[in-house]
């Protein structure tokens, strides 16, 4: 996207969604697991600043993150197994965040093609999702992409647009498998709480709704347009390359994407909350 001026955002025809912080509330699960264990060997909780690197990448990247931050005196196996008993007893009770659950209805009315995308592996997924059917069944089995995906290759994770670019891949499956016309990636809408997912959105050449977390907010403040573009820099200096030529298929043969947008675009939007969505600023109409 950069270097040419982008094309105004086209009506939507697929949304591609997020789960953690965004669909539903175990980002500040996770925190509280995390807190558990720092407080145990006499470190500060876990600051925003911190959060905000981990949020949207897959678990060993931001486990990383993590343990050059912590500092602790155990090994990052041991930190592993450790905040794996507490996750196990706090992601059985996540729940919806308001309005998500009428925001897939009403995309579901509306005739939109849905896939998720999330940096959550199959295990942590499951015990996620399993007691939350009316939220997850909005999800074909087949369009939904875990963060441990065989198709995704190692350290191709968010903030690389390998997940969402994936996600769309499997709903232009099953389309042509109906004889319809593939949906290209500026016709699909990203949904994200986290800033490296906004980036792998852009990245992939799709428009971006940003819902982040307050204290999320807070640490860009000054900065929402950068992150609207997907020009915060989330990636790796090192993946830059890759991420440069990153290909996507399409009808007409190969589209280039790999690169973020630009500022004031008009590609991605923030929103508080996903309450009260302005399906008609998408070109939806709902039924």
């Amino acid at each position: 996207m950069s270097g040419t001026k982008t094309p105004p955002p086209r009506p939507i025809k697929a949304c591609l969604f997020d789960m953690d912080g965004l669909l539903i509330d175990s980002e500040d699960l996770y925190t509280i697991a995390t807190n558990t264990l720092l407080r145990k060997y006499g470190r500060p909780d876990l600051p925003w600043s911190i959060k905000a690197q981990l949020q949207g990448r897959p678990g060993p990247q931001a486990g990383e993150i993590l343990s050059a931050w912590a500092k602790l005196p155990i090994s990052h196996e041991q930190y592993l197994k450790e905040v794996f008993v507490i996750q196990n007893e706090l992601f059985p009770k996540t729940q919806p965040l308001p309005g998500t659950l009428d925001l897939l209805e009403g995309l579901k009315k509306g005739g939109i093609e849905m896939a998720l995308a999330t940096s959550s592996h199959a295990a942590n997924f499951r015990l996620k999702s399993t007691h939350l059917p009316h939220m997850f069944d909005y999800f074909k089995e087949e369009h939904k992409v875990l963060g441990d995906d065989p198709r995704i290759p190692k350290g191709r994770g968010k903030p690389a647009p390998d997940i969402y670019l994936l996600a769309l891949k499997t709903l232009n499956t099953t389309r042509t498998g109906q004889g319809k016309e593939p949906i290209l990636p500026e016709e699909c809408l990203v949904f994200e709480d986290s800033v490296p997912g906004v980036e792998a959105g852009r990245r992939a050449g799709m428009q971006i709704v940003w819902c982040p977390h307050p204290g999320l907010l807070g640490e860009f403040k000054g900065l929402k347009k950068e992150v609207l573009a997907g020009l915060t820099g989330a990636h790796k200096e090192d993946e830059e390359e890759q991420l440069r030529h990153t290909e996507v298929e399409v009808e007409q043969g190969k589209r280039r994407t790999g690169m973020p947008g630009e500022i004031d675009d008009g590609w991605g939007r923030l929103l508080e909350s996903l309450v009260d969505f302005p399906y008609e600023f998408y070109g939806i109409k709902v039924a």
